[in-house]
């Protein structure tokens, strides 16, 4: 009795669909991936781009702290004086203040990115012939 070699046996044909199934799994699973990550890196540009357009509504800087949300964002925007007593010591820059700007942006309840900048600022000098 001669068997013929012309065709596949069962346990081929399975393996076969078992290493066709694990390949079909794993590349699902890394196009979610890539999908999750997609979202998340969309996600934390928006971050930075409420975080610096907060730091840029800043026209004259002062003392303050301020929140809101936008979407499932929220923000706290700090702004505090850095002392800086090579200012204060000279006549000529003793109005000059320097400002730290700090925004912080939440999302996701775990997520978070927190932009900083300095900007200087000078007090309007007093007005001649005004009284102080």
């Amino acid at each position: 009795m001669t068997r013929s070699t012309a065709g596949f046996t069962l346990l081929e044909v399975l393996v076969a669909f078992a290493i066709l199934s694990v390949a079909i799994v794993a590349s699902i699973q890394g196009f979610a991936q890539g999908l999750r990550l997609l979202r998340t890196a969309g996600d934390h540009q928006q971050a930075i781009l409420i975080a610096d357009q907060k730091i840029r509504e800043i026209v004259t800087p002062m003392e303050e702290q301020k929140s809101g949300t936008e979407g499932p964002f929220t923000w706290e925007r700090t702004i505090t004086v850095d002392p800086t007593p090579e200012l204060t010591s000279v006549a000529a820059t003793a109005r000059w203040k320097l400002y730290r700007i700090t925004v912080r942006v939440d999302w996701d309840g775990t997520r978070h990115v927190e932009l900083a900048t300095l900007r200087a600022s000078a007090e309007k000098p007093p007005l001649p012939g005004a009284r102080p």
